[in-house]
């Protein structure tokens, strides 16, 4: 992790911080972090935040995701599979700075972000397959 980081020893942790700093209360906020894999990371943070769910005995009914911009209806889709229909998953996309989203086109950032997460969705939505265990 980068230097900012280096005070916390998990982005679950650093979230949970900012959260914190933001406001929110420190009794609604909880760190679930999830293990380290080098794919699937979203589906892997969606399962862990279930496992979670069900050792604490909480029933989720609704949770609302924040993600970075064209990453976050690829997280909504991979959380929903993650949780299953009984959750509504609600997601606040978090904007690049590195360019308009209104205008990605503009950009190279822009063009590689959209066009990378496109693929990436249409991967999630018709070929992922959740592994068994």
């Amino acid at each position: 992790m980068g230097a900012h980081l280096s005070a916390y020893q998990t982005y679950a942790q650093l979230g949970a911080a900012t959260l914190i700093k933001l406001g929110l209360n420190s009794n609604v906020v909880q760190a679930v972090p999830a293990p380290f894999v080098r794919h699937d990371r979203t589906y892997l943070s969606a399962v862990t935040l279930k496992k979670w769910l069900l050792e604490h005995d909480i029933v989720l009914t609704r949770i609302q995701l924040i993600s970075y911009g064209p990453h976050a209806r690829r997280s909504r889709l991979l959380f929903q599979k993650a949780l299953g229909k009984d959750v509504a998953i609600g997601v606040i996309p978090i904007p690049s700075r590195e360019y308009d989203a209104q205008h990605w086109w503009l950009y190279s950032a822009g063009v590689r972000s959209v066009i990378g997460e496109g693929s990436a969705y249409l991967y999630a939505r018709f070929l992922f397959v959740p592994p068994k265990g």
